[in-house]
């Protein structure tokens, strides 16, 4: 499916899903890691929202694609997924990108999980389009999502998954391009998102053979 088709899909069930709140760590379980998809909801298929188009792709692989829940509390989408006897949790922020950090660091609270326990999955101008990266901190970078995550969660030690999207030839043009849409040209160069879920999804595999700090 086309990046767009994919999610003009996820915003339809978007609005359709009736308003309900998940109950963090259920008795006898934990929390593996959660994998926060950044970028800004109200601009579907946009080169600055391929965060959340990976996060769509990654809850198809686990199956929870209809399991998005609206959560008032941390003001994002969120689905749960089983892996062993520990659950993994995708969350979609409601608000724009610059303020995405605010979703994530109260989610973060309520499933008890530190920063590093926290992957974020964004776009990367400084990457060719479709090239990927998995970054164990640091930084922001002047990546404004990753920045407000920084700030609310006062900690740069959340793993990133960057997505390359390219950069203009004119440094005056970044903005526009960056909320702009992919053309058809670049589309058929987006299958690397579905590397992408395998790349978090063996990250996350090799944090659940870490000795577990949960209570």
């Amino acid at each position: 499916m086309e990046l767009f088709g994919l999610w003009r899909a996820g915003l339809w069930l978007g609005r359709a899903m009736s308003w309900c709140v998940l109950e963090p760590r259920p008795p006898g379980k934990r929390w593996l890691s959660r994998v926060a998809g950044l970028g800004n909801p109200g601009l579907p298929g946009t080169r600055h929202s391929v965060g959340m188009a990976v996060l769509g792709q990654l809850a198809g692989r686990l199956r929870v694609a209809e399991s998005w829940a609206r959560d008032r509390r941390c003001a994002a989408d969120l689905a749960l997924a089983w892996l062993g006897d520990a659950q993994l949790a995708l969350l979609r922020p409601w608000g724009l990108m610059n303020v995405n950090g605010r979703s994530v660091a109260r989610a973060t609270e309520l499933f008890g999980l530190t920063a590093e326990e926290v992957c974020l999955v964004h776009d990367e101008l400084h990457k060719p389009l479709g090239k990927l990266a998995l970054k164990l901190g640091g930084s922001a970078r002047g990546r404004s999502g990753v920045r407000s995550c920084i700030s609310c969660l006062d900690s740069n030690m959340m793993p990133r998954l960057r997505v390359g999207i390219g950069r203009p030839t004119h440094p005056d043009t970044v903005r526009g391009y960056v909320l702009g849409y992919f053309a058809p040209a670049e589309q058929e160069l987006l299958p690397p998102l579905l590397s992408a879920t395998d790349l978090l999804l063996d990250h996350v595999r090799e944090r659940s053979q870490r000795p577990s700090s949960s209570p």
